[in-house]
């Protein structure tokens, strides 16, 4: 039965109708929760308002009552926690949108924030104006592995086990969870944004794979499977590569960073020897498709939210990333696109020129990104 609409209730919007928005909405909807959900294409909303919710299969069964808003105003009123669930790429632009309707003591968390997410997200409010108490955290990964099935159904194939999130700055974490782990308790608590931002393994498993299956994607149209068929022994010796120059990065930052290995194990619950066989024996990742065409989240969100902050953060801490370096510039001639002239550099997220030390501080403290 739904949830009765009392003050004790907390009320959820979820930013965000493709795969793991509609997901998550249907799953909020499926366990009592008001839930709004907005999308930028408002085409999206037509569906899911028809029926009055969205249809859940898979891990989570069900129907989820949802409210379709077709305005960010009014979906945003009354809402306690805003869970943003759209490619990374997009977070600059939401929160320059949001800016005007978010009030005191609402909660955004970033599912994901890729790499400095929340950093990017709460320097684009500061532009826009917003003066309002909000606090803004970040995933450091998305809560399942899912796919949106039709216009008001989606299919969840797994559910992680423990998802960390942390919020900017660091001292409001708890704040931030203890309105998120009523509906999702397995989100737990981070340390800081570095530890969520650098612990970014979609960084590793999604350009990559992409960038070697260039080929194969454009002559099959993606008709194989993204990680059993994708990361073979040789691709997944690569993506070692990469990983170990992410992990440096976050040491330099004082970042104990999982290797990708070590997450599987703690998200999914797989230990093996070696990458390759820790990726093949994933069930959540088993039926996962690869990507139609190159010009896919998986480089358009990915690179310019994963592989770029990573290299820019290892320029600024003296760390070499020749391996993320190389597929950045890779991606940049497939795609067409200067990634490192629109991704989250430190220049674009307002630390250029800062020590390492300023980097951690600023995720601990916040506001010492104004002290000189």
């Amino acid at each position: 039965m739904p949830v009765r609409r009392e003050e004790t209730v907390l009320r959820y919007c979820v930013i965000g109708a493709g795969h793991g928005g509609l997901a998550m909405a249907g799953h909020l909807g499926v366990m009592g929760f008001p839930v709004t959900l907005w999308a930028r294409n408002p085409q999206a909303l037509d569906p899911i308002a028809a029926v009055g919710g969205v249809f859940l299969e898979g891990a989570v069964e069900g129907f989820g009552p949802v409210q379709a808003a077709y305005s960010l105003e009014v979906a945003l009123e009354g809402a306690d926690v805003i869970l943003v669930v759209l490619p990374a790429s997009a977070h600059r632009e939401v929160a320059a949108l949001s800016a005007p309707y978010l009030r005191d003591g609402q909660r955004v968390l970033l599912l994901p924030g890729r790499t400095a997410g929340a950093i990017e997200f709460r320097h684009a409010l500061r532009e826009a104006g917003c003066t309002a108490d909000v606090i803004v955290g970040e995933a450091q990964t998305f809560l399942y592995a899912s796919r949106k099935t039709g216009p008001f159904q989606a299919r969840i194939h797994g559910v992680k086990r423990q998802v960390l999130a942390a919020a900017l700055p660091a001292s409001r974490t708890g704040e931030l969870l203890e309105a998120i782990k009523p509906a999702f308790p397995q989100f737990m608590p981070a340390r800081w944004v570095w530890k969520t931002s650098l612990d970014n393994i979609g960084a590793i498993f999604h350009p990559g794979v992409a960038l070697l299956n260039a080929g194969r994607i454009e002559s099959t149209g993606g008709a194989f499977r993204h990680y059993v068929d994708g990361i073979t022994p040789s691709v997944a010796a690569l993506l070692e590569i990469l990983d170990a120059e992410r992990v440096a990065v976050a040491r330099a930052l004082g970042v104990g960073a999982l290797t990708a290995r070590e997450w599987l194990a703690e998200a999914y619950g797989v230990e093996r020897p070696t990458l390759y066989e820790a990726i093949q024996a994933t069930r959540a990742y088993a039926d996962v498709g690869a990507p139609a065409q190159l010009h896919h989240r998986y480089l358009l969100e990915d690179v310019p939210t994963g592989l770029v902050p990573i290299a820019s953060l290892g320029a600024a801490c003296g760390v070499p990333t020749p391996v993320t370096d190389a597929l950045i510039q890779i991606a940049n001639a497939v795609c067409g696109v200067d990634f490192r002239a629109t991704g989250r550099t430190v220049e674009r997220l307002g630390m250029a020129g800062w020590a390492p030390e300023r980097i951690t501080q600023y995720a601990l403290e916040g506001d010492v990104v104004d002290v000189a």
